[in-house]
């Protein structure tokens, strides 16, 4: 548990429940309404994750068929628009183990990607970290010491044993991650503009074949695209209505007000502990790159806005859709709205200064005039990207001190999920 999101629930720990009077609790069948709501909102999210999930690994297909750099832009683009969706389900994180218990096949960050492939001369990896150069596809039989692994056949069997080796988080074997830096290749510009140059010739066969194993690559990434997209289709069949054996089905039959602290307990620890914490202050105070989220493809700004826009998702009730559509239907804004209506007003407030604060991110880092990625503004001495990601750090406190108090204000304590 980091420090934040200790300093979270310390925050909430020490409210007062009783010190907002309450206009109107919410009845029975409000909370009820708005708990079967978050569960449609789930199940939508990671609908369009997975059939992202299954346009990219058709583009990533394409590609590997006959690679140049068409396809390979056309694959990277893909996996740029699979993430839009699965960054706004990070909100059922903390608080619903089938998530939790799940997430990281899907988003361990940061990775030693010497595990995987070739990288530079100069590659830092972690201390003690026995994957950290194994390099499965330039290596048909693995060497662990004690134990010698055979990796001749690169499949999903192979890449599931291999996540996570040694009980390391950086041993990353599956995942968005893993499918960015084998489509991307390491980003050697350090705090320069510019992101992974993995040229598609990595992917022929024969002598045009780059940097060797040209096969047993496209043997990874074809692999590993089909794992994350099982693993997709796994989340969303446990939020599927009507279904007796699923998860949303055990959530939906538990006490109301334990759905709607996880659902509180949710977008707090995402909103200070993960976002801002995990992702933004320890990148800034490090200025390591290493701790930037898609380190691979300077993406990451995306990552960060749709982590906030699935926050602010969440309490209003609305979701759309990547075909368009518009999910929305019974709120904990709703909720908060009856009992206290000047706290409801000033938690989306609060939600628009940081969609306010990450849309500066995103303009920045998109600027057709000298764009400045992530990476760039956790330079030493940016002032401006220090400001730009200050700023963001501020909305995300005030943002979680609204959810905390929009919480008490419906007599919810958002540590009270049951685990």
């Amino acid at each position: 548990m980091s420090v934040l999101l200790r300093q979270f629930l310390l925050i909430i720990g020490i409210s007062t429940l009783a010190s907002n009077v309450l206009a109107a609790l919410p009845s029975s069948s409000d909370k009820h309404a708005v708990a079967v709501h978050y569960t449609d909102m789930a199940y939508a999210i990671y609908s369009d994750a997975e059939k992202s999930g299954i346009a990219l690994q058709a583009s990533v297909n394409t590609f590997l068929k006959a690679p140049d750099q068409k396809s390979l832009i056309a694959a990277q683009n893909a996996w740029k628009t699979a993430r839009k969706a699965y960054q706004q389900s990070e909100i059922f994180r903390f608080g619903n183990p089938v998530v939790d218990d799940w997430e990281g096949q899907l988003n361990n960050w940061p990775l030693d990607e010497g595990l995987i492939d070739y990288v530079a001369d100069d590659y830092f990896y972690a201390l003690g970290n026995i994957g950290a150069d194994l390099n499965i596809i330039a290596n048909p039989s693995l060497n662990l010491g004690s134990d010698v692994v055979d990796a001749s056949t690169i499949n999903a069997e192979l890449l599931r044993s291999l996540h996570e080796l040694g009980g390391s988080a950086a041993n990353v074997t599956t995942g968005y991650h893993a499918i960015e830096f084998l489509l991307w290749g390491q980003d050697l510009n350090g705090h320069k503009l510019g992101a992974g140059e993995r040229p598609y010739s990595d992917y022929l066969r024969g002598d045009k074949c780059t940097h060797g194993n040209c096969d047993r690559r496209a043997d990874y990434l074809r692999a590993v695209t089909a794992v994350l997209v099982e693993d997709l289709q796994y989340m969303s069949k446990q939020w599927a209505p009507k279904l007796k054996d699923n998860y949303r089905a055990e959530l939906l039959g538990m006490n109301d007000d334990i759905i709607l602290a996880r659902m509180f307990y949710g977008i707090g620890s995402l909103s200070l502990g993960e976002l801002g914490g995990e992702r933004i202050k320890v990148s800034l105070e490090a200025n390591s790159t290493e701790d930037e989220h898609d380190c691979f493809s300077d993406n990451t700004h995306w990552s960060h806005y749709y982590d906030g826009l699935g926050i602010q998702n969440l309490y209003l009730g609305t979701y759309q859709r990547l075909d368009g559509s518009v999910l929305s239907g019974p709120s904990l804004s709703s909720l908060v709205a009856k009992a206290n209506a000047k706290t409801d007003q000033q938690t989306r407030q609060s939600l628009d200064n940081t969609m306010n604060a990450l849309t500066v991110l995103t303009n920045a880092a998109e600027a057709k005039d000298k764009p400045m990625k992530f990476d760039m503004m956790i330079a030493e001495g940016n002032k401006r990207g220090e400001e730009i990601l200050s700023n963001i750090l501020s909305a995300l406190v005030d943002q979680t001190r609204s959810i905390e108090q929009s919480a008490s204000v419906i007599n919810i304590d958002p540590t009270a999920t049951g685990l």
